[in-house]
């Protein structure tokens, strides 16, 4: 699938430019194509103390002016026009504060899939079409195809990049069907390798810069220690299975079902006062089971996290199904619950607009907040977030 030509589609295209590669070279891509591109940085939110910070560590990651600066040289070489467009306000609101909401409750959020939803495909592509856009672009791995459905009206529908280790769709699950006639994906039809030469092929400032990782208003802070700033968090126990206390955490809220680090296990010379789980040493690697805000404990086991809590069966709430159509509660479908994990075997067990049941073939461990997204193949559905 190639990215189309302005002969094939509306000319003006605002394409979201974060200063990567990526970005980079769609912008590039659709210059080349034929498109009258602005390209357009989002300024996005970062507390204060985060970036006193930065200014006192060799970790530059994410520092907007830094960013901003190479996405102005990007925009120089191609030769297209670039605007700084601040979405601070909407990033904190609609980002952030979902994300400790919910963390603070005990759920586990993805703030990635939020700021596609209320940022990328919310505020920015509500601007740009309101601006004059005739297409709004970004930088992901995904694809977009124009399909019949089967009462012969036209529907657009997302599919995965072709680059399955970058594919990004599932962070896209929250897009809506009528938006997706005016978005664009130029990248999503290539693997990192080739965007990477392009880049290099047209001397492009930012072809050798590495990807950025993880949630980049973050940088160098983890994001236990983004948390404390915003949660009030005290010292727990750690319980194993048996309710008996072996060890120490900063804070239940600051961990995810499933984690292995950043708790304390009492050292293997007590074993008479808090014998160590299973009989087994204080070095054991251990999963958390389970959480309890209230008491501000959590629960570790050294099985595997699947072996403890996982289920088949799934209750999603804020659906989106973003193919144009229901899925068919009679025919077997594929998700995936993570990022980068392999699609699953699933049936649809009842679905309306905003909630679905599942039950996949092979029992899952997913907390609660997380996102399941739902593929046809290699079209993306839609999704639901874990009740």
């Amino acid at each position: 699938m190639r990215c189309p030509t302005a002969k094939d589609a509306p000319r003006r295209a605002f394409i979201g430019m974060s200063g990567g590669v990526d970005s980079s070279v769609s912008a590039l891509l659709l210059k080349k194509a034929g498109y009258d591109v602005t390209g357009v940085f989002i300024k996005t939110w970062s507390p204060e103390w985060l970036a006193q910070l930065r200014r006192g560590s060799a970790g530059q990651a994410c520092n907007w002016r830094e960013e901003r600066r190479d996405a102005i040289r990007v925009a120089a070489h191609i030769g297209i026009p670039l605007i700084t467009l601040d979405l601070e306000k909407e990033y904190k609101r609609e980002v952030a504060d979902y994300m400790i909401a919910e963390y603070r409750v005990g759920r586990t959020p993805n703030p990635d899939v939020m700021c596609n939803k209320k940022v990328k495909f919310g505020a920015f592509y509500d601007w740009a079409i309101k601006t004059g856009a005739d297409i709004v672009a970004t930088g992901h791995y995904a694809q977009i195809q124009e399909a019949k459905l089967p009462l012969g009206s036209l529907a657009s529908k997302l599919l995965m990049g072709k680059d399955l280790n970058k594919d990004q769709s599932y962070f896209l699950w929250t897009i809506k069907q009528e938006q997706l006639a005016h978005i664009l994906f130029p990248i999503g039809h290539l693997k990192k390798d080739e965007v990477r030469e392009i880049a290099r092929e047209n001397n492009l400032p930012v072809a050798e810069k590495k990807d950025s990782q993880g949630v980049c208003f973050l940088g160098v802070v983890d994001m236990k220690e983004f948390l404390k700033h915003y949660i009030k968090t005290e010292p727990g126990n750690v319980l194993n299975e048996s309710g008996q206390t072996i060890g120490t955490h900063d804070g239940a809220v600051l961990y995810t079902l499933g984690e292995r680090h950043g708790f304390t296990i009492l050292a293997r010379s007590l074993p008479a006062v808090v014998p160590p789980l299973g009989g087994g040493t204080a070095k054991e690697r251990l999963f958390v089971i389970s959480k309890d805000i209230r008491q501000n404990t959590i629960t570790v086991s050294k099985h595997r996290p699947v072996e403890v809590f996982a289920k088949k069966e799934f209750e999603l709430k804020d659906v989106n199904w973003l193919a144009g159509e229901y899925p068919n509660p009679a025919k077997s479908y594929l998700a995936r619950v993570r990022y980068r994990q392999d699609l699953q075997k699933i049936k649809l067990i009842s679905l309306d607009d905003r909630t679905a049941k599942l039950e996949f073939e092979h029992a899952q461990a997913v907390d609660a907040g997380q996102s399941v997204v739902i593929y046809d193949g290699k079209v993306c559905l839609g999704g639901g977030v874990v009740k």
